[in-house]
């Protein structure tokens, strides 16, 4: 199987399912009913072995707590990673109140989850059909959220997990981080990431961006629309601040919850301004 074809199965799978719609039974209101939660993705891919999965182990990147794709799966070559964009209407509702999330937001966070966890099975059904062992490392026993290095939730350190979405896409060319951590995709920041790892050979994306950053233009947008304040130029994100937050508005909306005020009026929303 080739990029094109992998491609191709994956994307139309996407647009068609109605896994990719909010349903009626769990629309937050019934105009919602219908709702298409994501666009077409971009896809990148990354060799099992790039180097960029051994600098991840460092202190300051993710840390030793990381598994690298050869020890989620040995006979890994590819590691897949997709950018799921949000459509515009769920962009749009969410920059309408910027002190609170908007229900269409709270789908695509949750509802957005659901699907990608779909996605990701029917990814690695379709590779290992073909012959080639694969596996999505966030649906795996083995992932977790909780960090190794701390239990207080005020520090930074306990917001880290042993595989990030956003630095695998990094690695496989999709995009840069920007300011309030997230990643600004060609197609921006208003998304979800995804990722497969793969026995099947697909040739590796050359990264077109050098720097970490090299797609944020540092405008400082994400921080004005932050509710909380957890942005700041200087300091970065605070990771704690901005979780406080968000349980704030699940315990209004459980099982829902989110904000993605740093996602919506940036320069960044739909495009990478530097890219």
């Amino acid at each position: 199987m080739n990029k094109q074809d992998f491609e191709k199965i994956v994307k139309e799978y996407i647009q068609q399912s109605p896994d990719n719609f909010v349903k009626k039974e769990i629309a937050l209101k019934p105009q919602l009913e219908g709702l298409r939660i994501f666009d077409e993705p971009l896809i990148g891919y990354a060799s099992a072995e790039d180097s960029y999965f051994t600098e991840a182990k460092k202190p300051g990147i993710i840390g030793a707590h990381f598994i690298a794709p050869t020890e989620w799966l040995a006979t890994a070559k590819t590691v897949i990673s997709f950018f799921l964009p949000f459509t515009e209407e769920v962009r749009t509702a969410n920059s309408q109140n910027m002190s609170w999330p908007a229900d269409e937001w709270l789908h695509g966070r949750i509802e957005g989850q659901a699907f990608q966890d779909i996605v990701c099975r029917f990814a690695v059904d379709l590779l290992n059909k073909e012959g080639f062992p694969s596996l999505s490392p966030m649906l795996d026993s083995r992932f977790s959220r909780n960090s190794p290095l701390t239990n207080d939730k005020t520090s930074q350190d306990f917001y880290t997990s042993n595989w990030s979405e956003r630095h695998i896409a990094y690695a496989a060319g999709l995009g840069t981080f920007g300011l309030s951590k997230g990643l600004i995709s060609r197609k921006g920041t208003a998304g979800r990431c995804m990722s497969i790892v793969t026995a099947a050979f697909f040739e590796p994306d050359k990264r077109p961006y050098s720097g970490i950053y090299d797609y944020c233009i540092n405008c400082g947008a994400c921080t004005d629309n932050c509710p909380v304040k957890a942005i700041s130029k200087e300091k970065g994100k605070d990771h704690y601040l901005c979780s406080e937050f968000v349980e704030a508005v699940k315990a209004k909306h459980a099982p829902h919850f989110g904000c993605g005020k740093c996602q919506v009026k940036v320069p960044c929303e739909a495009k990478a301004p530097k890219a």
